[in-house]
């Protein structure tokens, strides 16, 4: 079966992923520099599998790296790519950060495979690159707007240089996934969402929260022009996305792709505030929360929720999961982490 390389495959979203490709039988290969997720996540993509994936260690940063991995791995038929830092928050703060690992690493991979002859890459991009949408639901024909966060502009900026490589070297086809807000955890409770340091994203908050990880919750800002006040997102099972990872890979492979650089939005369609989440806890944990409402946060956008019909109907792919199943899977997840 092909081989994939799965970066930043012992993080959130690529741990799934890469369980759900050994699942289809595929063979692969996991580089992660482990600054925001843990070696033990290959025990347990290998205790879900029953296959241990093959893991290097290695800063996409380093050029020489990238190219001595290439130079051994030279039969890759496909990248998945889900190294980056991900905080809009702390992207705010430390921008250079993160303009030099979203950006820097991505050119070094698209340099090794435009060395390929025939080279597959899925892009992990974020609903982000739509800013604060004119309309919703959000389609993939919408406006990009100007980043409300340098997180946000690393996947506008990554896109166009995948765009733009794709343009002149035929051999790579390229498809950017861009999601909207993954939660939840494997079923099994043996991989999930376990950020190091304190959370950055709303679920893992939540369940840290109900856990008496973290003394309470900020819920930011409730005076937004929303039903309850509160930011909506469209929260997506990070399974549903992973498995959506997949068929995208399965399409380049098969050449059943369109053009050579393609574009879909991975949600359920549906938006949820952060307070209807919250609710969605509480009923399926049977805890109550402890939060607060506190000021607005810089860089956030009031609502987006997408479009999900070029998915389904030209990808073949449609969300399953519910947000009942992802906050449920997620506070197992938390349990079992915490040894309760």
């Amino acid at each position: 079966m092909d081989k994939i390389l799965v970066t930043g495959g012992l993080g959130f979203i690529g741990s799934h992923t890469v369980v759900e490709l050994q699942n289809e039988g595929y063979e692969v290969v996991i580089i992660d520099n482990l600054s925001n997720s843990s070696i033990n996540v290959l025990d347990g993509i290998t205790s879900i599998t029953g296959k241990t994936p093959l893991f290097e260690k290695l800063d996409l940063k380093n050029k020489e790296g990238v190219e001595t991995f290439f130079e051994k791995h030279n039969d890759i038929k496909g990248v998945i790519h889900f190294a980056a830092s991900k905080a809009v928050g702390e992207s705010v703060q430390e921008p250079l950060l993160y303009y030099e690992n979203n950006l820097v690493t991505l050119v070094y991979i698209l340099k090794e495979l435009k060395n390929l002859s025939s080279a597959n890459f899925i892009f992990s991009s974020s609903c982000t690159v739509y800013g604060q949408a004119d309309e919703l639901p959000i389609t993939e024909k919408a406006p990009i707007k100007s980043a409300e966060s340098p997180y946000g502009n690393t996947k506008q900026v990554g896109e166009e240089i995948i765009r733009d490589t794709c343009k002149v070297t035929p051999n790579i086809k390229a498809i950017a996934l861009r999601y909207f807000n993954p939660i939840g955890a494997h079923e099994s409770a043996k991989i999930g969402e376990l950020p190091i340091g304190v959370p950055q994203n709303l679920v893992p908050f939540i369940t840290q929260t109900a856990m008496g990880i973290r003394e309470q919750l900020s819920v930011f800002g409730d005076d937004y022009p929303t039903p309850d006040g509160t930011c909506i997102r469209d929260y997506i099972h990070v399974i549903d996305v992973a498995k959506a990872h997949v068929i995208a890979l399965k399409r380049l492979l098969e050449n059943h792709n369109k053009s050579n650089y393609e574009i879909f939005n991975l949600g359920t369609g549906k938006g949820s505030s952060v307070l209807e989440v919250i609710n969605s806890f509480e009923k399926v944990s049977g805890k109550k929360l402890n939060y607060k409402i506190v000021d607005r946060r810089e860089g956030d956008v009031i609502s987006a929720y997408a479009d999900t019909k070029k998915a389904n109907d030209e990808l073949g792919w449609k969300s399953q999961l519910t947000l009942d199943d992802a906050m449920r899977s997620a506070w197992k997840w938390e349990q079992v982490v915490r040894g309760k």
